[in-house]
């Protein structure tokens, strides 16, 4: 019995519907655009305005319509290769958009034709129980009946089968109210079973986020985002910007602006019902008298209060999950070997060779621009169509242009395989160019290794805030020679030795996934350096505190973290990357500071730390409209210059913007005794007044609530008393554990 229910539980880690990166062609449409949907079980409702892919979408996963891209897996079974016969008896049942009866044939006709096709509960008799309305009409032809009679036989029709998976297109269009009410209830009994998933495409946002946890919104041909149903039946706005829900004929139509900010498109991670911050509207401020007039709306907007997503629960935060990395993986553990077969052939099948006679499955995939075809398993063609606008974006006769895009075509591209264990490549300058930034969308962890001659020099531009390895070739990547020969054979054993040391970890990894401390990230400077030593070690014994140099790269790392699900909360002490991303200097934060916070709602306890210093090298380097401020040598290679007050207002409000886009818990704390040890009484960057620039530009920006609050201390940053109030707030936020856990990665 044991092994029965651990061969059970095995199953059920497999997604009972899996697509991947799914491309679609109506000629020259890209009707489906690398669409990602997983469904575990229960139902998911699919939701969108007309002409976004939805029908195509079910269409596709039932075999009437070829993709030209991407996979459908039905419990870790391939669907893309099987006719639409094939696909309805591996257990694919359809539910037609216009029903699609046979009118000659009567209900009961319809029932025995199709029944037991396929073993199960679901039977005519069972029917007519669940339906007494068909029971009633089980003599009378399809054209016979009510358009809510067609549509409960069309259902019927596909639950005679016993499908595991069922697809539902417009279940509900054109129907009555009540009959719409009894779909509603069925599909919640369907849920609620758990015997058949179900996957409804939906116009009614009501129909959609009743039957279903999650919705998944379809825009432009992409799955937008996939969001909690309470989330979406409460926002009103969010429904009027992807679906149109409540727009005039003439409103402008939704664009997909979102989908390409990089933020929003996202999907939003899954959350507890209601935990989304809310706002409370009171028509009546005051009790109304039979003389009262109407109330103005910026008054109503005024006494508005929000409601907060309170504390979160570190079980919440830190529940385990299936690394990002292995939990992708739904097939063989693959290796990809990636460059430009046009120039670099014999070297790429070299080391190709050599992983795949180490046993491990490798796929040879061709970047070249030049638009000829090699013989590969993955041609460049094929690569280009993942490019937003088109293999004709990439095949140009600028190479610099044709680059880059070729360079966004594999990211994209590489974000929709399901089975990707490493990744190596070998070129130069442009090789490495056109494979690093693919290399830096996949998790910490995977192994990555480039061989070029650019490895001697300045590297961060390629590996970024990356886990990639990068190797110096010695001789130019042109050729096979004594010299090439051993490195490239290096780099493919070294990739090898990494691959199959993980993927022996993966079980030992998932045994003692429970042993381990949830993690949390820590920003620190040399300036913070004692504030952070406070916090880590009041800390330690129920977290792993992983401490990040806010060294430009520092941060983008610690957020990579954040954007794998790596860590459960980050306390942000130290964002004096800001003030060189605003004031040029060399250790610069992206635009996107902050933007894993906002994507995720994880729990963040932030600070000004050395928001008093921009950072140069030596003295002989620092721009010429700065020589005559006030500088402070920090070693020889770095020179800190001290913000003035209308620079601090400024990154007071930078950073205030930013935390307004937080939705998840969010503590920022304002040390007025000082943001760095230098800004203390009697050190060289002690400056009030430019301290309450920075203080009140944060308070005039920041909207505060419960859930969301501004903290004054009159203390310095690394002042014992600080260090504690952080503490204590980020356990406030995040709970103290109950047992000792780790965040899978």
């Amino acid at each position: 019995m044991i092994l029965e229910k651990d061969m059970v539980d095995a199953r059920r880690t497999v997604p009972v519907l899996e697509v991947r990166g799914l491309d679609v062609y109506y000629g020259s449409s890209h009707a489906l655009q690398g669409v990602d949907l997983a469904l575990e079980s229960g139902v998911l409702s699919v939701v969108g305005r007309n002409g976004m892919g939805k029908t195509t979408l079910c269409k596709t996963i039932m075999g009437l319509v070829r993709a030209t891209g991407g996979s459908v897996r039905l419990s870790g079974e391939d669907l893309l290769s099987l006719q639409p016969a094939q696909v309805a008896r591996l257990g694919v049942g359809y539910v037609p958009q216009g029903r699609r009866l046979w009118r000659s044939l009567t209900v009961d006709e319809h029932l025995r034709m199709i029944a037991g096709k396929r073993r199960g509960g679901w039977t005519a008799e069972r029917i007519y129980d669940t339906f007494p309305r068909l029971a009633e009409r089980k003599s009378h032809g399809g054209a016979q009946l009510s358009g809510g009679e067609q549509q409960m036989l069309a259902i019927a029709r596909a639950l005679v089968t016993n499908p595991r998976l069922l697809i539902m297109d417009e279940p509900t269009e054109g129907l009555a109210p009540v009959i719409v009410a009894q779909v509603e209830d069925m599909l919640v009994r369907l849920g609620d079973e758990d015997d058949i998933s179900v996957l409804v495409v939906e116009q009614n946002i009501g129909v959609a986020t009743t039957v279903s946890r999650n919705v998944a919104i379809m825009v432009n041909g992409r799955v937008n985002r996939i969001i909690e149903s309470s989330h979406l039946a409460s926002d009103r706005d969010l429904q009027q910007r992807l679906l149109g829900v409540g727009r005039h004929s003439d409103a402008a139509p939704e664009t997909n602006a979102e989908f390409d900010s990089g933020i929003a498109a996202r999907p939003t991670p899954a959350r507890s019902p209601n935990s989304a911050p809310k706002r409370v509207y009171i028509s009546n401020p005051t009790p109304p008298t039979r003389w009262s007039q109407p109330v103005p709306i910026a008054r109503i907007e005024a006494g508005a209060r929000t409601l907060s997503t309170g504390v979160l629960r570190l079980e919440e935060a830190t529940r385990p999950q299936r690394d990002a990395w292995a939990a992708r993986s739904s097939g063989p553990p693959t290796v990809l070997v990636v460059g430009t077969l046009d120039t670099k052939s014999d070297e790429l099948r070299f080391i190709r060779d050599i992983v795949a006679g180490s046993g491990l499955r490798t796929r040879l995939v061709d970047v070249s621009t030049g638009g000829k075809l090699s013989a590969c398993d993955v041609s460049a063609q094929e690569i280009a169509l993942n490019h937003p606008r088109g293999g004709g974006a990439v095949f140009g006769s600028d190479r610099g242009s044709a680059v880059t895009a070729m360079a966004d075509a594999f990211t994209n591209w590489l974000r929709r395989q399901a089975d990707i264990v490493g990744v190596i490549s070998a070129g130069g300058s442009g090789g490495a160019s056109l494979v690093a930034p693919a290399m830096r969308a996949l998790p910490i962890g995977v192994p990555k290794l480039i061989v070029s001659s650019v490895a001697s020099g300045d590297v961060a531009p390629y590996v970024g805030p990356a886990d990639i390895t990068m190797m110096y070739s010695v001789t130019d990547v042109q050729g096979l020679n004594s010299i090439s020969r051993q490195v490239l054979a290096n780099g493919a054993n070294a990739l090898v030795g990494m691959v199959k040391a993980r993927l022996g970890e993966r079980a030992t990894n998932a045994r003692e996934l429970d042993a381990g401390l949830p993690a949390v990230g820590l920003t620190m400077f040399g300036v913070t350096t004692p504030a952070v030593q406070q916090i880590a070690a009041a800390l330690r014994a129920d977290f792993e505190c992983l401490v990040f140099h806010a060294t430009g790269v520092g941060g983008r790392s610690m957020e990579k973290l954040v954007d794998s699900e790596a860590l459960a909360g980050v306390i942000d002490l130290t964002t004096t990357e800001v003030c060189d991303l605003l004031m040029g200097g060399v250790f610069p934060a992206t635009e996107d500071r902050f933007g894993a916070i906002i994507r995720t709602r994880i729990p963040y306890v932030g600070s000004v730390g050395a928001l008093d210093m921009v950072n140069f090298g030596q003295p002989d380097s620092i721009p010429e409209r700065y020589r005559s401020r006030r500088l402070h040598v920090h070693n020889p290679q770095v020179t800190l210059m001290r913000t003035t007050a209308e620079e601090s207002n400024r990154i007071g409000r930078w950073i205030g913007e930013r935390l307004n886009r937080m939705d998840g818990p969010v503590r920022f704390f304002l040390p007025e005794g000082g943001v760095s040890a230098l800004d203390a009484p009697g050190q060289p960057f002690w400056d009030p007044e430019a301290d309450a620039a920075l203080f009140r530009a944060l308070d005039q920006t920041v909207r505060q609530t419960s859930n969301r609050q501004l903290i004054r201390l009159k203390r310095n940053i690394n002042e014992p008393e600080f260090a504690g109030a952080i503490v204590t707030a980020f356990r406030s936020l995040i709970g103290r554990p109950g047992k000792r856990r780790r965040v899978a990665r």
